[in-house]
């Protein structure tokens, strides 16, 4: 583990560097802590599917959708905000998103994670604090993910290739909680134990998911809470005006170097 480094001397001016999307494999909740926050045990994988996070000297955030280049609405709440005033750093960000937000992929963490490695900030648990994803996103790669996120254990890279569509529906993870304790802890059958909640809660979800199956002739699976559905391949699909993504894994540190990613 470490620390951010002090001070503003010798910061970079205009960098840009690349927030890989998070896909998570596998997710079993083993258990919930006093504090409510539930213990998971997953794997997760870094994908070359990526927000582009332009850092320069100044202050303020701007998040602009890509293609469109329409503005987002963003305020101190905004994770990349939180991990600016953790670093203790000022500066301009601009966040250029291209994975979807509430799609089980995260986008936040993976920007706030961004910035935190632009200040050298390596501490693993004090990352989980801003959400339960910075830290792998911290870490990037292949990993075992435990606790409430803040145990990363990488795992050997394995290069794979899915097929991703998200629905435009915006899937709440507390909800998607809060489901899963009501159902009575239901163990999914598909690798994760959050799936059975989040159709519960958003049963729209399943017409998504049954698009996809019928393109592709396999059985999707739901990434972590949703509303992500992914099948490994390389597919095709168009859906209701959306259109599928095709993505693939990344080793840790991809995306952090000045001129925009690492090999």
């Amino acid at each position: 583990m470490g620390a951010a480094r002090s001070g503003t001397q010798g910061d970079p001016v205009n960098i840009k560097v690349l927030a890989p999307a998070k896909l998570t494999l596998e997710l079993r909740v083993t258990g919930t802590r006093p504090d409510g926050y539930h213990l998971i045990d997953a794997e997760m994988v870094s994908l070359d599917l990526c927000d582009e996070i332009e850092i320069s000297q100044g202050d303020g955030l701007e998040i602009v959708e890509a293609g469109s280049g329409l503005a987002v609405e963003s305020d101190g709440t905004n994770l990349v905000s939180r991990a600016l005033r953790m670093v203790g750093r000022k500066a301009h960000v601009k966040v250029t998103k291209a994975i979807p937000a509430g799609a089980g992929l995260g986008g936040g963490s993976s920007d706030a994670a961004a910035i935190l490695a632009w200040a050298d900030m390596t501490d693993e648990v004090a990352a989980s604090s801003l959400g339960a994803d910075v830290a792998f996103c911290l870490v990037g790669g292949r990993a075992r993910v435990g606790g409430i996120g803040e145990v990363v254990s990488p795992l050997p890279f394995r290069r794979q290739v899915f097929t991703l569509l998200t629905p435009p529906i915006g899937v709440s993870t507390p909800v998607v909680y809060r489901k899963w304790d009501q159902m009575g802890e239901p163990r999914g059958l598909n690798g994760n134990d959050l799936e059975p909640a989040a159709l519960a809660a958003f049963p729209e979800l399943a017409h998504w998911r049954d698009a996809l199956a019928e393109v592709c002739g396999v059985q999707p699976r739901l990434a972590g809470s949703g509303g992500t559905w992914y099948v490994e391949g390389s597919h095709e699909v168009v859906h209701r005006g959306v259109r599928s993504v095709v993505a693939s894994t990344v080793r840790a540190g991809y995306g952090r170097e000045k001129a925009g990613q690492t090999p």
